[in-house]
């Protein structure tokens, strides 16, 4: 009896993984011109995780996550084929608006952009007034909460006028992650958010994308295997455009199953 209890229990963990992918890309192919970046991509991602994508210069990991919000598009001479569903449904669809798309597929990226003569205040509510939010106590609110879960409202609450290029670079970097918050994405992606920061910046990037899997679907780049382990549930491994493995954190990092993902983990190449 507590052999088919087991079964059950585990069937049943697997089918709730299954209905809960929040994003996937099906035969996903990506070129630069003539080069292809990535090579028949098919990645589930799934709701209320921290995906991560690995591997080393070059092999397609940024190109992918900006397929997912069609951000690659605006590159002069770019094209995808395939498809990336959201809640099941192609982005890439003819119907399918590419800015509505970025708005519940927010990106943050690698080095901190904060807008150099825009306040902190007004770094958070930027993209609320281009929605036509354009002030009063709703954006008050929206700013503060965004800021909170950015866990910058502390460090910044008096100073909310002063310009966004003022504080840190950590702190510019959660400022980034409060604008993305701010316009309440149903998906976060992140490309190596923490490759311009120090490691006491770094480690709070990385509590903050913890915690942020609460209340968001989380993808990040990273070229650090050790932030990779700390931070995901899942990781996709990529290699010259293609995926090599995929599956969760903790079994790709203690008995990956190809032997070209076992050299690059434990940086015998890369």
């Amino acid at each position: 009896m507590k052999g088919r209890a087991d079964k059950e229990e585990a069937l049943n963990t697997q089918n709730s993984l299954l209905t809960s992918e929040k994003m996937q890309s099906i035969g996903l192919n990506a070129w630069f011109g003539a080069k292809q970046a990535l090579k028949n991509i098919n990645l589930s991602i799934r709701a209320n995780f921290v995906t991560a994508i690995i591997g080393p210069s070059g092999c397609g990991k940024s190109t992918f996550v900006r397929c997912l919000n069609r951000m690659h598009e605006l590159v002069p001479g770019s094209k995808v084929s395939g498809q990336v569903l959201l809640d099941g449904r192609d982005v890439y669809a003819k119907e399918v608006d590419p800015v509505l798309i970025r708005r519940r597929v927010g990106m943050v990226f690698q080095k901190p952009n904060p807008f150099p003569t825009m306040s902190i205040y007004d770094n958070v509510g930027a993209g609320l007034r281009l929605t036509g939010l354009k002030k009063g106590k709703n954006l008050d609110e929206i700013v503060k909460r965004s800021l909170e879960q950015a866990t910058l409202w502390d460090e910044v609450k008096d100073d909310l006028k002063k310009p966004g290029t003022s504080i840190s670079g950590g702190q510019q970097q959660r400022l980034c992650i409060a604008r993305a918050i701010a316009l309440q994405p149903e998906v976060i992606l992140m490309d190596e958010p923490c490759s311009a920061l120090d490691p006491v910046a770094t480690a709070k990037i990385e509590e903050l994308i913890v915690s942020l899997k609460r209340d968001y679907t989380v993808v990040v780049v990273t070229h650090n295997m050790q932030q990779a382990a700390r931070v995901s549930d899942f990781t996709a491994f990529l290699y010259l455009g293609e995926l090599v493995e995929y599956g969760s954190t903790k079994d790709m990092f203690e008995n990956p199953t190809s032997e070209i993902t076992e050299k690059y983990i434990t940086g015998k190449f890369g």
